[in-house]
């Protein structure tokens, strides 16, 4: 409530029920000039074609190599033990050398040991095997897009 003064400097009970807009037009006139600045800024940035990401499911073709780690580091080449690690490496070796190169799917329990998994990683890598991946189970409730 504003109390004014009346014509003779006598006080006025009445109340002055207009708003001041000034500061508002103030503000609104600031905000306008930083849109004027800013926006020639973002139109004239490099031009760049930036990537498109989809998360997609993995499509096995029979020349993938899935090798499966249970949680007491038995591996097994599609479905079959191999006991000595010597003879992964050699069937690794033997399957390196194809053209296109095949890639290795590695499904690992999630309780294995991490010592089991990097030994099979490493097999890859002395084999010469470009294209090591790690199936996953997605979790509950996530999309995936085709």
């Amino acid at each position: 409530m504003a109390i004014g003064l009346g014509p003779g400097g006598e006080e006025d009970d009445t109340l002055v029920s207009s708003i001041n807009t000034t500061p508002l037009v103030d503000i609104m006139l600031v905000l306008l000039i930083i849109f004027l600045i800013t926006i020639p800024v973002v139109t004239h940035s490099v031009p760049v074609a930036l990537p498109n990401e989809a998360n997609q499911p993995t499509r096995t073709r029979p020349q993938n190599i899935v090798i499966a780690i249970d949680r007491d580091g038995g591996v097994f080449w599609n479905d079959v033990k191999i006991a000595d690690p010597a003879l992964l490496l050699g069937k690794l070796e033997e399957r390196a050398v194809e053209q296109p190169q095949p890639e290795v799917h590695i499904r690992a329990d999630k309780d294995a040991r991490y010592e089991f998994v990097g030994r099979v990683v490493v097999a890859c890598q002395r084999a010469g095997i470009a294209k090591v991946a790690f199936i996953t189970e997605p979790q509950r409730g996530a999309k995936v897009t085709p």
